[in-house]
């Protein structure tokens, strides 16, 4: 642990930071074996999580509030150092407690801001919220994955959109709840994301290599 005299908080002090990505999520990416997580190492990166189940850009959950709540509450343990990269996932608990578009593009729009100024020299992206599609009843989960996809061209971040990979891969027979995933799921999801990772670019140096992905 340090503690950072710009921040005045405590900050974890990782191995490898140069291939360490700082990854914000909720119980999609909250399990050590979650797809988000699995996708990210499968291309290189060691994880460092923070974030809660039940949260998102504008859901708490009980005494643990949104992610830039967080943020600005030092909720969260934050790694120390220059990260290359920092990868946000969520925005299926506000579709279920009911946020509107203007509070999840305002808050995901904050916490941008927020984490750029934390980590100016870091590389960011997103990953939309998991649903069936908008045919297959995705509904505001769907919904939710568009707009995301709106905030993240407005930073010209690269966007994952992942609102129809339920349906669109089959792979609603690995759910485990209606909305998580099992095992299997998690490992199919993980290995989609990975593909879709490495087609952005999106991979940790290489030993030698310059830190940090190279976006298009």
């Amino acid at each position: 642990m340090y503690l950072n005299p710009a921040t005045g908080q405590k900050e974890v002090i990782v191995a490898d930071v140069k291939r360490t990505v700082l990854l914000i999520g909720d119980s999609q990416a909250e399990p050590s074996h979650s797809w988000p997580r699995a996708g990210l190492a499968a291309v290189g990166y060691k994880v460092f999580f923070c974030g809660r189940g039940g949260t998102g850009f504008v859901a708490g959950n009980g005494r643990f509030g949104s992610y830039i709540d967080a943020l600005d509450r030092g909720e969260w343990t934050l790694p120390y150092g220059s990260l290359p990269l920092i990868v946000i996932e969520g925005g299926g608990n506000d579709a279920g407690q009911g946020a509107t578009d203007a509070q999840i593009a305002s808050n995901a729009e904050r916490l941008i801001s927020a984490l750029k100024q934390r980590y100016p020299n870091a590389e960011m992206a997103m990953i939309g919220t998991l649903a069936k599609g908008t045919e297959h009843g995705g509904g505001r989960r769907t919904e939710v994955d568009a707009l995301l996809g709106t905030v993240a061209a407005k930073h010209a971040l690269p966007f994952i959109s992942v609102g129809d990979w339920l349906t669109r891969y089959d792979l609603s027979r690995y759910m485990a709840d209606g909305v998580h995933m099992d095992a299997q799921g998690h490992k199919a999801l993980g290995q989609l994301l990975a593909g879709r990772l490495a087609q952005l670019h999106i991979q940790a140096p290489q030993p030698g290599q310059e830190p940090g992905p190279e976006f298009d």
